[in-house]
């Protein structure tokens, strides 16, 4: 059995994972090579902790050479090129020729795809983003705050819902609850439509409970910075004093030159292997498109969310596959479509959703009674996730695996 060279494009949640499952399983003659163009990695669960100031910037970034295991080889640099036919990828200034490629290139976010949202808009989608619209809810007196959903999909289908509550308790707190309202508008029916009616209603209890305003079918059309004006296809116009915005998600343009996407911007891959329809070549995370069981409305199908926590699953299960076939084995192993997120609520408080998304004939999904338990529990995932490899590390790991436990919940590490 030869060498083998794994190369990982991407350094976010999946790519991490996907390197340090091979790193730990495969021996030292094989290559595992770690690619991302950002030197510090950023988790992004954290930005909206991040957003009301309950983290600092330095909190929640790591250099992703502290997160990798010893003989990951990290390439610090931008993919230029993904030549899928002589299995190369160009990366600044240096070729990469691969056995195996795992694609976890996330999804860009595109401001521009809506008039005048470029100029106004804040969002907690990024770090710098987060931080700059933390200073200006610090400033903030009084008015109409518009939290709006550009388009779908987006990352983190509870990522809105969560950071309007959060929003909503930081104004109690400063005192000018009362001179504020929070309204969060979307183009879909109901909050998180993949997780099916009976969350939806329960998270719009959890708003309405609140004060917080949810317009659902609001798709937006454009900005009117002038007059600090939303305007919604077939619904008016919304004044705003402050806006937040979830902005429209894409493909990355490197995948669609490599003819690897479809016509959306997305990889599609099997459900189960995370395979695409080259050899040897695997999608996760982000920039994949999956369709699970159920319909969003009449002749749409539903789509495996794009969220973090599939693509950990996912990219466990694809390093796995990659070394039972390197080893000269088979793997019948599966990403199995179980999912799980803490609903933060404020108040140090959250609640719990989890289910099996591809369950027929819909996704079947739960959401346990709001409570300090959750955030306690995202709060300690967010340690370990941050950790470098060493005992504070593995002692994080063994408190999350046995409280998963004991809650009955499934957690994948």
């Amino acid at each position: 059995m030869g060498n083998r060279t794994v190369v990982i494009l991407g350094g976010g949640v999946g790519g991490l994972v996907a390197a340090n499952e091979l790193r730990r399983l495969l021996p030292d003659k094989h290559r595992v090579v770690l690619v991302e163009k950002n030197a510090q990695h950023a988790f992004a669960p954290s930005f909206l902790w991040l957003m009301v100031g309950d983290r600092t910037a330095e909190q929640v970034t790591r250099p992703v050479s502290h997160l990798l295991r010893c003989g990951v080889e990290f390439v610090h640099a931008e993919v230029k090129h993904i030549d899928l036919h002589k299995r190369r990828v160009e990366v600044d200034s240096q070729s990469l020729v691969y056995d195996y490629l795992i694609v976890a290139l996330g999804a860009q976010m595109d401001f521009q795809a809506v008039p005048g949202l470029m100029d106004e808009a804040h969002t907690f989608y990024t770090l710098t983003a987060a931080a700059r619209l933390h200073s200006a809810l610090q400033t903030f007196t009084g008015g109409t705050i518009a939290i709006v959903i550009a388009g779908t999909p987006y990352k983190c289908p509870g990522a809105p819902h969560k950071g309007a509550m959060l929003i909503e308790h930081l104004l109690r707190k400063k005192g000018v609850r009362g001179q504020a309202s929070v309204h969060l508008f979307t183009p879909e029916p109901q909050p998180m439509p993949v997780a099916g009616p009976a969350l939806g209603d329960a998270v719009k209890q959890m708003l309405n409970s609140r004060g917080i305003g949810f317009h659902t079918q609001h798709k937006l059309t454009s900005v009117d910075i002038t007059n600090r004006r939303l305007l919604f296809e077939d619904r008016g116009a919304i004044n705003y004093d402050l806006l937040i915005t979830i902005p429209l998600h894409k493909g990355p343009a490197l995948v669609r030159e490599a003819g690897i996407a479809n016509e959306s911007g997305w990889i599609p891959v099997d459900r189960y292997s995370l395979t695409t329809t080259y050899e040897n070549v695997y999608a996760i995370g982000d920039v994949t498109t999956v369709p699970i069981p159920g319909r969003w409305k009449p002749g749409v199908p539903l789509m495996l969310p794009k969220a973090g926590v599939f693509a950990h699953a996912q990219a466990l299960t694809v390093a796995r596959r990659i070394v039972a076939e390197i080893s000269g084995t088979r793997s019948a192993l599966s990403f199995c479509g179980d999912g799980y997120c803490m609903l933060e609520a404020g108040k140090d408080m959250a609640g719990f959703a989890y289910g099996d998304f591809y369950a027929e004939p819909s996704p079947q999904i739960r959401l346990r009674q709001v409570g300090r338990i959750w955030h306690l529990g995202k709060v300690l995932f967010e340690q370990w996730w941050l950790a470098p490899f060493g005992p504070r590390r593995k002692l994080l790991e063994t408190a999350i695996r046995a409280g998963a436990a004991i809650m009955r919940i499934p957690v994948s590490l």
